[in-house]
């Protein structure tokens, strides 16, 4: 992910060339240009776990579902989206760097450019996209009331039943948009212009701050890949789930909250997909989550970072020719856990293996997953609940 500055620049604004040379003390205060940052960001990029785990991670290799004109229709664009307006909040903490916030100062901008006010002392800046959908209906809600120091983002249940977290919650809920936050304390806004670089070009002063928009929502490619299927699962009816993620996310940490839920998303089934020169048919989707609960999945380093109590259970409806119909279960713990951060989580179900149901809404599927010894290859072995 490529890291661009936001820029602070004093006293004069960026776009209307002024010469002269920028007063070193004020009245108070002054006028600071902020110059918001845009970044390039690919899910080659950001699913880079070679970090964490020393291993280059190929997405590509593993997601065989692939990305058509009828997936974008349904689901959107595979990766991450440029956002377009963004929402700013500053505090003035005074002498104190750090301190808790009193007050805040609210705008919204729709381009890359903002300018306002500051007093001389310390400020907390926090950055985060404004929420545009084609229907202007979205699932994200901000909490900005329960505390200044934090803002935080959640979803609701959505009318889709679940049993993963009952009895608390006997619904799957929304999915969230795509959500980018950046968070900066202790700016120093001083009079006599400590810690600013002078620009001779420009003829300005400028403050740069390291903080880089990234995403604090986090995207699943899911696929049940069939073998043998010979026309015995004709399709799906679209409602998927994946449990144990979380609920919400603080804007200003990126640590995702402590309350597990199962989040509803969408699928779409394909027939006739290469697997390596094997013809299989395929249920894939895409979905955004908060990711694995009190997980600020940014900002892990190490395996031994993610502390997860949660199972994760994936499950989808099958249709089969005979016109029945059953709910297969995967248990994808160990896939979701290792991609903290958003990836491919794939499953493989031999159809050879699977009973064909005699009864509508018939017997679910648990697929506990064991691998063979050659490593890539998943053997599910399938149990009546």
């Amino acid at each position: 992910m490529k890291r661009l500055p936001i820029i602070f620049l004093s006293l004069f604004m960026l776009l209307t060339g002024c010469m002269r040379e920028p007063e070193l003390h004020l009245y108070e205060g002054g006028e600071v240009d902020i110059v918001m940052p845009f970044f390039e960001l690919n899910l080659e990029t950001y699913w880079n776990y070679e970090l964490v785990y020393g291993v280059e991670y190929d997405w590509k290799a593993e997601w065989r579902y692939g990305w058509d004109e009828l997936d974008v229709r349904t689901f959107g664009e595979i990766g991450y989206t440029l956002p377009s307006v963004y929402n700013i909040r500053r505090y003035y903490t005074g002498t104190v760097p750090g301190a808790p916030h009193t007050t805040v100062l609210s705008d919204q901008i729709y381009s890359n450019f903002f300018s306002g006010r500051y007093d001389w002392g310390f400020w907390d800046v926090l950055i985060w996209n404004d929420i545009v959908t084609k229907d202007d209906v979205q699932s994200l809600i901000f909490d900005e009331a329960t505390t200044l120091d934090s803002v935080f983002a959640f979803t609701n249940q959505s009318m889709r039943s679940t049993r993963y977290e009952a009895p608390k919650y006997t619904r799957a809920f929304y999915a969230p948009e795509e959500l980018y936050s950046a968070y900066v304390q202790g700016v120093d806004i001083n009079p006599n212009l400590d810690g600013f670089e002078y620009d001779e070009e420009r003829h300005v002063w400028v403050k740069k701050l390291d903080m880089v928009l990234a995403p604090i929502t986090y995207i699943y490619l899911t696929q049940v890949i069939l073998h043998n299927n010979r026309g015995r699962v004709t399709g799906i009816d679209g409602a998927s789930n994946l449990s144990g993620m979380s609920r919400s996310t603080n804007i200003n940490t990126g640590k995702a909250g402590p309350d597990n839920i199962t989040v509803a998303y969408n699928s779409l089934f394909k027939t006739g997909c290469d697997n390596d020169g094997e013809t299989v048919d395929i249920a894939g989707g895409r979905l955004l989550t908060f990711g694995i609960c009190n997980l600020a999945a940014n900002k892990v380093t190490s395996p031994d970072q993610i502390k997860d109590n949660n199972s994760h259970y994936m499950d989808i409806n099958f249709r089969f020719s005979n016109g029945m119909d059953s709910t297969f279960v995967f248990n994808v713990t160990d896939q979701v856990r290792k991609r903290f951060k958003g990836g491919v989580i794939t499953v493989e179900l031999d159809m050879d293996t699977v009973p064909i149901p005699k009864r509508k809404g018939g017997s679910g599927f648990d697929a506990v997953v064991k691998d063979y010894e050659n490593g890539g290859v998943h053997e599910f072995e399938l149990k009546n609940e």
